[in-house]
C-alpha cells in the first residue's frame, strides 16, 4: 500500500522520510480526522479511539460522546458488501454517520488483492500480521506539523482561513433532482 509513504518535493528541499498518519492500519484517515474534528469541534484531545464492529469486522464505528450525547459518528465500511448497504440507509435517509471510510477490499488496504497472498489466491494471515506490526513501527506525523505544508498555506494559498483556500479546497453539495435519464443504478 502507498498511503503511508511520504516522499515530497517543495523548492529544491528532499524529504525522504518515511511516515504515517494516525491509525493502526495504513486504511485511510479516518483516525486523524476523527481526533481533528474532536479537537477542533469540541476541544476534546482524543488520545486513542475505540472501533465498535456492527453487523461485521468490516463495518465498524467510531463515537465521540460529550455532556452524554453522541456529537460525532464515524463509520468505516470496507468491502462491496458493506458499500452497497451503507448506499441503501442513506437513500433511505437512515443515515446517521458524519463521515465514512470506504474501501473496496474487505479488511482493507493491507488484504487488498494487490497484496502477497498464498499460492491459491487467499490473503496470507501471518503476513498481513506481520505487515500491520511494520506500518505500526513507522512514526506518526500528522499532516499540519509538516513544514512544506505549512509553507503551501502561507505562501499559495494565503492562509489556513483566507478566502483562497476555501475556494481552492472546500466543496459544496447539493442535493441533484433524478430525471429520467440518469442511469437506474439498483443498488
Amino acid at each position: 500500500s502507498w498511503s503511508f509513504c511520504c516522499f515530497l518535493r517543495f523548492d529544491g528541499i528532499k524529504e525522504g522520510d518515511v511516515v504515517r498518519h494516525d491509525g493502526k492500519r495504513s486504511d485511510g484517515y479516518l483516525e486523524h480526522i476523527f481526533k481533528h474534528a474532536a479537537k477542533e469541534l469540541f476541544g476534546m484531545d482524543v488520545k486513542e479511539i475505540t472501533y465498535k464492529a456492527l453487523k461485521n469486522k468490516d463495518f465498524q464505528e467510531v463515537t465521540l460522546e460529550k455532556d452524554g450525547e453522541t456529537v460525532l459518528r464515524f463509520a468505516a465500511a470496507y468491502g462491496f458488501r458493506n458499500i452497497q448497504n451503507m448506499v441503501l440507509k442513506l437513500k433511505k435517509g437512515k443515515f446517521l454517520y458524519h463521515f465514512v471510510e470506504v474501501l473496496a477490499c474487505p479488511g482493507g488496504c493491507l488484504n487488498g488483492k494487490g497484496q502477497a497472498q498464498t499460492e491459491d489466491g487467499k490473503p496470507d494471515k501471518a503476513l498481513l500480521n506481520q505487515m500491520e506490526e511494520m506500518y505500526a513501527a513507522i512514526p506518526v506525523r500528522l499532516p499540519e506539523t509538516n513544514v512544506h505544508v505549512q509553507k503551501m498555506y502561507q505562501d499559495w494559498l494565503e492562509g489556513m482561513d483566507s478566502k483562497k483556500a476555501q475556494e481552492t479546497l472546500h466543496t459544496k453539495y447539493s442535493a441533484v433532482n433524478q430525471t429520467a435519464s440518469n442511469l437506474d443504478i439498483k443498488w
